[in-house]
């Protein structure tokens, strides 16, 4: 495999973990850190990390609008839903087996 042909993979299955989480609007971040570690927030961060890294102009509000497919604030007010206590207990048990 040649260096662009791997570059080419991982955009691809970058675009297609955003397109799944894009979809899968009913999955709140929460839920993501407790279980993988990472959310969609992260994930606008490695975005941003990586313009940056690369000396690309973009805001955090761009990148995280290319992770959420909108505006961060419309897809809040859209889609997060307020954790539930039991959400809130599984990520905090996630963090402390994290540091642990």
């Amino acid at each position: 495999m040649t260096k662009q042909e791997r570059l080419e993979l991982e955009a691809a299955a970058f675009r297609n973990l955003v397109s799944h989480l894009r979809n899968r609007k009913d999955v709140q971040n929460i839920e993501l850190m407790t279980l993988a570690g990472f959310c969609r927030n992260c994930l606008s961060k490695w975005y941003k990390a990586a313009a940056d890294d690369m000396d690309i102009e973009l805001s955090m509000d761009e990148a995280r609008e290319a992770v959420y497919g909108m505006p961060y604030a419309e897809w809040k007010a859209k889609y997060q839903t307020e954790a539930t206590a039991e959400q809130q207990a599984a990520f905090d048990k996630s963090q402390k087996q994290d540091k642990a």
